[in-house]
């Protein structure tokens, strides 16, 4: 013991010799702006222009499906809010993961990170890579439909693409968000501007009737809630990079207030122009509703909305591609994923093994392309722990009062979020039994790799030597090493 302490000091002294830029670990260089494009880049994906469909198909009618919108818009700002609260109290990286550590113990966060890896990530970065293929695609083979082949190739050189730029650079990576979002804040103005002008001149008649909900059950409701919340997901992003945040205490509550009610307010203006220029019986054909709408309002506009719509798709995956990997690398600081994907490339000083780590599950999937089943599956386990940390934090406040939290949201904000979030996780439980139920099942799966492996390994004493000395060689080949300081 006493050689250890003497090492850690020699070491220890060994880091204070080292300039600044020579010190391994993961810089604060994300400000105020590359804050807000991160949330709002990531938010602003497929979803908006594909969500409208599935709301409005489950809601029942126009003046529903606004609402619905809204709400999810009201919700989704909530949860944002409580994480702010998180991400303020808990100053580590790694979003959910990390706060349902501090909060409910070990064995909920290992399945979070779990069902990450299994099927979280992959399906929605898959899911919004064939978004980004087919907006690519398509333009070049109207009227015919393009080939499946072709679409999956063109998501996964993007997919390579985002890759290669979150490997290559943490600042190259957060400027190609902060131009991308831009961008994309471009392609919604673009819709609304013609929407609203209609609307103003008076061209109201899709709107008649807008309440009748003749068509609406309980059953439905749910997964029109579902479609609206996955066109709000990646408000939680931020929280994954918060030790990569200047003043974490100032920003990250600021960029998460300014970018939910942008969006909301964005979101709610789109839908209200799809309709003004769309009557909901041409919104439930189209496959994609903001092409169809510019072939009736942008004439002259309209091949650029499939290009505007494909970088939209690209920013989300570039977001998710830079947030989602922090969690695996605080799982694996934290003990419970292998140690090489806590190490951070000596010279780039990116998180390599965990952005390298999501990419051949992604392609796997695209290749295989059975996304769609997934991405129920996902949207399930992911809001179930989404309402388990915000609960954590309501448990956390009650357990320690004197806690420094240096941004607290009401306690009506976080009861109402965690409530309507178990609420639609036990209807969609209804609703959709087996996607669910297959859900549930593949997070469970997780329960005894965590007892084998991390909670108390029994694994045997070869496997363990076959582990480290892989470790030692991918570390050796990628050129990583372990972060040299603490950064929380």
């Amino acid at each position: 013991m006493g050689m250890d302490k003497v090492q850690a000091k020699k070491e220890g002294g060994e880091i204070k010799d080292k300039k600044e830029g020579e010190v391994i670990h993961l810089r604060r260089t994300i400000g105020l702006l590359p804050a807000v494009s991160l949330v709002i880049g990531t938010v602003v994906g497929s979803g908006i222009f594909i969500a409208p469909k599935g709301v409005l198909m489950n809601s029942g009618s126009v003046g529903l499906s606004l609402v619905v919108w809204a709400l999810c818009g009201v919700l989704s700002t909530f949860g944002a809010l409580c994480y702010a609260e998180l991400g303020t109290t808990f100053k580590k990286s790694g979003g959910h993961y990390i706060y349902l550590l501090e909060t409910l113990g070990p064995l909920p966060a290992f399945l979070r990170l779990w069902a990450e890896y299994l099927f979280i990530r992959p399906a929605v970065a898959s899911y919004v890579a064939l978004a980004f293929g087919r907006y690519v695609v398509e333009p070049f083979f109207i009227p015919c439909a393009p080939p499946p082949v072709l679409i999956k190739l063109v998501s996964i050189l993007g997919v390579t693409f985002v890759v290669a730029i979150n490997c290559w650079s943490v600042t190259v990576a957060s400027r190609t968000q902060v131009t991308l979002t831009f961008i994309k804040m471009f392609a919604l103005i673009l819709i609304i501007v013609p929407g609203i002008i209609a609307l103003a001149r008076g061209q109201t008649e899709n709107f008649q009737n807008g309440f009748e909900i003749d068509t609406l059950t309980l059953d439905k409701l749910p997964l029109a809630f579902y479609s609206g919340l996955y066109a709000y997901g990646g408000w939680f992003y931020l929280n994954f990079v918060t030790e990569e945040v200047i003043n974490p205490n100032r920003n990250i509550p600021l960029a998460i207030i300014v970018s939910m009610v942008t969006v909301t307010v964005c979101y709610v203006l789109v839908n209200v122009a799809y309709y003004t220029m769309m009557t909901a019986e041409e919104l439930l054909v189209s496959d994609a509703v903001a092409v169809t709408f510019a072939s009736h309002a942008l004439h002259g506009l309209a091949p650029v909305i499939p290009v505007l719509v494909a970088v939209s798709c690209l920013g989300a995956l570039n977001g998710g591609f830079f947030g989602s990997p922090r969690m695996l690398f605080v799982g694996a600081r934290e003990g419970h994923w292998p140690v090489i994907f806590s190490m951070i490339h000596v010279r780039r000083r990116t998180p390599l093994p965990a952005v390298l780590l999501l990419y051949p599950l992604v392609v796997v999937m695209l290749v295989r392309g059975e996304i769609f089943q997934l991405i129920s599956f996902a949207s399930f386990s992911r809001w179930l722990f989404i309402a388990l940390a915000t609960m954590g934090m309501v448990i956390h406040r009650y357990r320690f009062p004197l806690h420094p939290r240096p941004f607290k949201v009401p306690l009506a904000i976080a009861v109402t979020f965690t409530v309507v979030c178990f609420f639609i996780v036990g209807l969609s439980l209804y609703s959709d039994p087996w996607n669910t139920g297959g859900s549930c099942a593949l997070t469970l799966s997780g329960v005894p790799v965590y007892y084998l492996t991390v909670h108390r390994s029994r694994l045997p004493a070869s496997w363990m030597k076959v582990s480290n000395y892989c470790n030692k060689q991918l570390q050796i080949l990628l050129e990583v090493a372990q972060q040299e300081v603490q950064t929380y």
